[in-house]
């Protein structure tokens, strides 16, 4: 590379990451071939449009690529593409929610999604977020005192509220999901227009695994799936927007979810879309479809229960009592008897040990200190830690932690 700045900076991020311990739970490191395909060629390439429905020339190995990436999306989540088709244009996680908003609910409707603070995402429907701009949030969280969701209070608020669209998924939840529940919510929910709530399922956390079958799939329940490709599912920085074909509404008409979720990502709120990150997603989920990504789920997955019940183990306290996904919730002020999130955050970055500060419910301190962190297993596992060494790196947070 000619430009020695950017040259260097590079190295030194690359020097970083390979220096410290990555327990950021929306993070993970890429193979050398996504990378490749991110800085391929690809990227020269504007094709405005859909396959065989492009507004420039030059588009034929484009439109196989795309093509090739959807085969692959439907495949790895074992689809049939006459009942599912998938939109992978999406710049990232955040658009991908706001399209389907956007296709599907009208300005100023109502959107049933998960707190903030108690575990849900921006873009299901927070004030700051223009998912809670052009439309409204209907709020729901967990138990007070279990810490996990309880569906028939998130029912008898949804028959009474009228969602258009319900959002299951989180970005701070680590148990396991009951689609089915969700399913039999919104099938009980009466939009004030009369029609069925839709369920929209944010799986971007846990989508790898479920393609790697440990974590129930939300494709049976959900009319609509969208995740990111970045965390578990270890690929670059995109997003695929899964919808289900031949739904009809109450008058037996069809509601035509994918082609209206594809006017709104292009041209609703995108113009070209980025081939090479489009390319790269169809490597990362070839990779996700072989053996050694099954055991990789299933490695990560047994990490962060380590990680859960050794921190359990040495006195701190996890949200829910433990986890079901890669996902571990740390009380660290436990009532003003530890430290604060931000602080715990800070105190381990300086020990080479990367988290993030997050919020637990019902959380009485400010966001941007709240009373926890947030912890994932994906990127180390990928570097091939085990139980063991999560044993060490629980040992190790615990030390720096209550270092006076």
């Amino acid at each position: 590379m000619k430009d020695i700045q950017i040259k260097k900076l590079i190295a030194e991020e690359k020097k970083r990451e390979k220096s410290v311990i990555n327990l950021i739970a929306s993070e993970n490191f890429v193979s050398a071939d996504v990378l490749q395909a991110l800085g391929s060629e690809l990227t020269n390439k504007y094709a405005e449009g859909y396959p065989g429905k492009r507004y420039y020339g030059g588009n034929e190995t484009i439109d196989k690529i795309e093509l090739l990436c959807q085969a692959r999306a439907l495949e790895l989540f074992k689809l049939d593409p006459k009942e599912w088709a998938v939109n992978v244009q999406a710049l990232s996680g955040s658009p991908a929610n706001v399209a389907v908003y956007l296709a599907l609910v009208p300005q100023n409707g109502k959107i049933m999604g998960m707190s903030l603070d108690q575990g849900g995402h921006l873009t299901h429907g927070h004030k700051v977020s223009i998912s809670g701009k052009m439309w409204q949030q209907i709020p729901y969280g967990v138990d007070k005192k279990t810490e996990v969701l309880n569906y028939a209070e998130i029912q008898a608020k949804a028959v009474a509220e009228k969602p258009v669209i319900i959002v299951a998924g989180f970005t701070a939840y680590p148990r396991t999901i009951d689609w089915k529940k969700f399913r039999e919510i919104a099938d009980a929910t009466q939009s004030e227009s009369g029609e069925r709530a839709l369920l929209m399922v944010d799986m971007s956390h846990i989508a790898g695994l479920v393609a790697g079958g440990e974590y129930p799939t939300p494709f049976e329940y959900a009319d609509i799936v969208t995740t990111t490709t970045h965390k578990t599912l270890r690929g670059p920085r995109s997003a695929l927007i899964f919808s289900r074909k031949g739904k009809k509404n109450t008058a037996g008409e069809p509601l035509d979810l994918d082609k209206k979720i594809d006017k709104a990502v292009f041209p609703g709120m995108q113009g070209g879309p980025h081939e090479n990150q489009i390319a790269a997603v169809a490597v990362a989920l070839h990779e996700a479809a072989s053996p050694s990504f099954k055991k990789y789920a299933k490695q990560v997955k047994a990490n962060a229960k380590v990680l859960a019940d050794e921190l359990a183990k040495l006195g701190w306290r996890i949200v829910s009592g433990g986890t079901d996904s890669h996902l571990v919730l740390v009380d660290t002020w436990m009532e003003g008897k530890g430290i604060s999130g931000k602080e715990a955050s800070d105190r381990l970055e300086k020990e080479g040990i990367i988290v993030n500060k997050n919020a637990i419910p019902f959380d009485a301190r400010p966001p941007m200190d709240p009373s926890g962190i947030r912890l994932g297993t994906a990127a180390e596992t990928t570097r091939g830690k085990k139980e063991k060494d999560f044993k060490k790196i629980a040992q190790r947070i615990d030390e720096i932690l209550r270092k006076k």
